[in-house]
């Protein structure tokens, strides 16, 4: 299983959960974007400079068929995708939602569909849901792993009408925004 890969890599951070359903798999938490340094003898790493936040993913064998989460930076991609990328098929759709990209725009890598999403504000999960119009109810009864498999089919016929760009015209919308900050009042 992928997900197992990505754990021996230690690339899984802060897991949710990790679970087969049926052929495929599915996992809920971070994934490592830049590692750490090595912290001791044994090789463990310190934690990640950066990881995708609140990670959604489905993946069938060895590959990826969706996945999504939040970037704090647009510097961030390339290496998102230098990481993950080669896991990717010409089905693969990934719906990432960046802090500061200017505007929604696709582009493909490696066959796979790529979305990014501007966000400074939200959650993974709930702004997917709302992609498609989902509601609590749709994921009624279902385990953590199904509910991921429903998200993904739901999404799998959206079609967004946004500008479809290269890689290199996408790194360059990059905005100063930030992720904002929430505390005590």
């Amino acid at each position: 299983m992928l997900y197992d890969r990505y754990e021996k890599d230690q690339l899984l951070f802060n897991m949710n959960f990790k679970e087969a359903v049926g052929d495929k798999a599915a996992y809920r938490g971070e994934l490592v974007v830049v590692e750490g340094e090595i912290g001791d003898a044994q090789g463990r790493r310190n934690a990640p400079k950066a990881v995708l936040k609140q990670g959604v993913s489905l993946a069938a064998g060895d590959k990826l068929v969706f996945l999504s989460g939040s970037l704090d930076q647009l510097d961030l991609l390339e290496p998102l995708l230098a990481k993950y990328g080669p896991d990717f098929t010409e089905g693969t759709k990934a719906i990432l939602f960046v802090v500061n990209v200017a505007k929604p725009v696709l582009f493909d890598f490696n066959g796979a569909s790529v979305e990014l999403i501007p966000l400074q504000d939200g959650m993974t999960w709930n702004e997917l849901a709302d992609l498609i119009g989902y509601e609590k109810e749709d994921f009624k009864g279902q385990t953590a792993a199904q509910k991921v498999v429903t998200l993904v089919d739901g999404l799998a016929s959206r079609k967004p009408k946004i500008d479809k760009l290269t890689l290199v015209e996408v790194l360059g919308l990059a905005t100063d925004a930030k992720r904002e900050a929430r505390g005590a009042v």
